[in-house]
């Protein structure tokens, strides 16, 4: 079931330098002449800020009040907008004044400007802002209400995305379902997107092509690296330097052997065990010395290092408190001064007066009626009664704060108190110990100066000396032997170098190999993610053409351009509406700008299920509006109209004073 709104009556009185104008369009279709600066926009800002607290161009910061001739607002004035609206059927009226606010300071006769005030009222009774706002908001939100109410808020006073957003939820999107119902070709992609969205599947391609790119630009350079390190091995034979290798190793085994004999090996071999055993007698002698030397010195150090971790742990304790404590010494200053000042707040308040000056009225200065008086007298009593009991409740809530934040203060000083005297403790405790370590290690004994170690020593001294006698004998021809053997081990040398060469080589070119076939495997896959990338524009396209159709549907006159070309070929979200193809933006007349919002306004009607009066500003350029189902009130630019004048079913209503 659809909503109806219609504007019975809108009255101004000193809104935006109209004095008094009242437009009465019992609910009907009306003209408004008017030449330019006479106040015909005027009618739709006030029509709006009784609403919403703005004007026309959706501005919170106008200027309500009537300027001179020097540019400077009125002083004294009401400013007062009411409307009388019939929505299905039953009348609501709503009024809105903007006043200055005038304060008697103590001590001075002469009243002070000091801000402006709102009043609100539902069906003239007074009502709170907030409530005057819940009965508008329960009647249309703000946002739609502006829609359906200007033909130019759409295309004028959104942003594309938020254009592009409505008409999404109009028309619902595009499934991908419908897409590939429409153009089979894309099918594929239903199984290659799996979980992901396509513009997350774009993505993904676009770096995997980056990837594979920088890897095909890499490839040219290593293959061209690995191929400088190989040498020419065109004069080399591989089965012949392997047969070589073999023989001369043969010889280097068959010298080594005739090496060992030349030295007594038997003998020389048995002095050598001896001097290991020897060596491994030294090793245990040390061994017990230094067990014996570092059994205290451990158990020392065992004593000590849970005292240097208990000790840096009561430390980390005592500054975490000391932090809290500083924290909780601020907030107490900061609780002290706002105690302070809401104890200034409380006598300042209490000692407020009634302004003897408001018994009078602003206007003509004559005396208030006692009622009104009684009235003004028993309100500013209310509101110091009532201002007085917030000051002291809030003072209740910071003193018991205050007294949390001294108990919290007391605590964390006996803890960090309780902290450094267990520091203290911890610290005696560790310079015992230390000084215990320092007398153990100062005490160890030297083991070069044990006789069992010395003896030993000389033990494996004498036999070094018997080896040498042994191998003295036999020095000329062992090195004889030796010369030869490295003879040999040189020629194995250089052969092998030349073995290298081959095998580098060898490995050089499977590598290019290798890398040659990368580079063939990446094309593809680059070719296959180019036919991804394909399928997706066309998707984006076929879903494009479907959602244009789908939400143009939906519009008897306007058009929409959901999506632009690229340079690149690629798609680009926008929404930019169209009448017979030229850009609302770009080329339309006024006149069928307006058409267009009208038929704008249509289908948000239809689809909001509610009717509201339309303004239509620079109505003059229009021949003939399109049919709607909404109230229009059309703002005419008439040159002989000095003042506004009204017509309703072409008959002259009134004019503005």
């Amino acid at each position: 079931m659809k909503k109806e709104i219609k504007l019975l009556k809108l009255e101004l009185r000193n809104f935006k330098g109209i004095k008094h104008f009242t437009l009465d369009t019992q609910g009907e279709n009306v003209k408004v002449f008017g030449d330019n600066a006479t106040g015909k926009t005027t009618l739709f800002d006030a029509f709006i800020w009784l609403l919403f607290d703005k004007d026309s161009q959706n501005k919170k910061d106008f200027q309500i009040k009537t300027l001179t001739k020097e540019n400077k607002p009125i002083s004294g004035l009401d400013h007062e907008v009411s409307g009388l609206f019939l929505i299905d059927g039953a009348e609501l009226s709503l009024k809105k004044v903007y006043s200055e606010k005038w304060t008697r300071k103590r001590s001075s006769a002469e009243a002070v400007f000091s801000g402006h005030t709102t009043d609100y009222f539902i069906n003239e009774v007074p009502s709170k802002k907030k409530e005057f706002n819940d009965r508008v908001s329960s009647i249309i939100a703000e946002d739609k209400f502006k829609l359906i109410t200007s033909p130019s808020f759409f295309n004028e006073q959104l942003k594309w995305q938020d254009r592009r957003k409505i008409l999404l939820e109009i028309s619902g999107d595009v499934t991908a379902e419908e897409v590939f119902s429409k153009n089979p070709s894309v099918a594929a992609l239903e199984s290659i997107l799996k979980k992901r969205s396509l513009e997350e599947h774009r993505k993904v391609i676009a770096g995997k092509q980056r990837e594979i790119n920088k890897r095909l630009d890499a490839i040219p350079v290593r293959i061209d690296e690995v191929q400088r390190t190989v040498e020419d091995t065109s004069g080399l034979d591989e089965q012949e330097l392997h047969d070589e290798i073999n023989f001369l190793q043969k010889e280097v085994e068959s010298l080594e052997e005739k090496l060992r004999s030349a030295r007594n090996g038997e003998a020389i071999s048995e002095k050598r065990k001896v001097i290991l055993q020897l060596q491994n007698d030294l090793q245990e002698i040390k061994n017990d010395h230094q067990e014996k030397e570092y059994k205290k010195i451990n158990e020392i150090k065992e004593q000590l290092y849970p005292v240097k971790s208990k000790i840096d742990e009561i430390s980390m304790e005592i500054k975490s408190n000391q932090r809290q404590l500083s924290l909780e010494k601020d907030n107490l200053d900061r609780l002290n001064t706002e105690i302070e000042s809401l104890r200034q707040s409380w006598c300042d308040k209490n000692e407020e007066t009634f302004d003897q000056h408001q018994t009078e009225c602003p206007t003509c200065g004559q005396e208030l009626p006692k009622e009104k008086i009684d009235q003004a007298i028993e309100k500013f009593n209310f509101h110091k009664s009532q201002a007085l009991a917030e000051i002291n409740e809030k003072g209740k809530s910071v003193k018991s704060q205050k007294e949390k934040s001294e108990d919290a203060i007391q605590e964390l000083e006996a803890a960090i108190s309780n902290l450094q005297d267990a520091y203290k403790s911890e610290e005696e405790t560790l310079l015992s110990l230390e000084k215990e370590l320092e007398g153990a290690q100062s005490n160890r004994s030297d083991i070069s100066a044990d006789p069992i170690y010395q003896n030993k020593q000389a033990e494996i001294e004498a036999v070094r000396n018997e080896i040498q006698h042994l191998e003295s004998s036999t020095d000329q021809a062992v090195q004889l032997i030796k010369d030869d053997i490295n003879s040999r081990k040189q020629e194995i040398l250089l052969l092998q170098k030349d073995q290298a060469k081959i095998d580098h080589a060898r490995h050089v070119n499977d590598r290019v190999r290798q890398l040659e076939q990368e580079q063939k495997e990446l094309a593809e896959q680059y070719e296959q993610l180019q036919h991804q990338l394909f399928l997706t524009e066309e998707f984006v396209r076929t879903k494009v053409n479907l959602l244009e159709e789908k939400i143009n549907s939906k519009f008897k006159y306007a058009r929409f351009k959901l999506f632009k070309d690229q340079i690149n070929g690629g798609l680009e979200e926008t929404c930019e509406t169209l009448y017979e193809g030229v850009p609302y933006s770009s080329g339309l007349n006024n006149a069928a700008r307006i058409n267009v919002g009208l038929d704008i306004i249509n289908t948000l009607n239809d689809y909001y299920g509610i009717t509201a009066p339309i303004f239509v500003d620079n109505s003059e350029a229009v021949t003939k509006l399109i049919n709607t189902k909404s109230q229009i009130l059309s703002l005419i630019v008439s040159e002989k109209d000095k003042q506004l004048r009204v017509e309703f079913q072409d008959e002259l209503v009134q004019e503005a004073i």
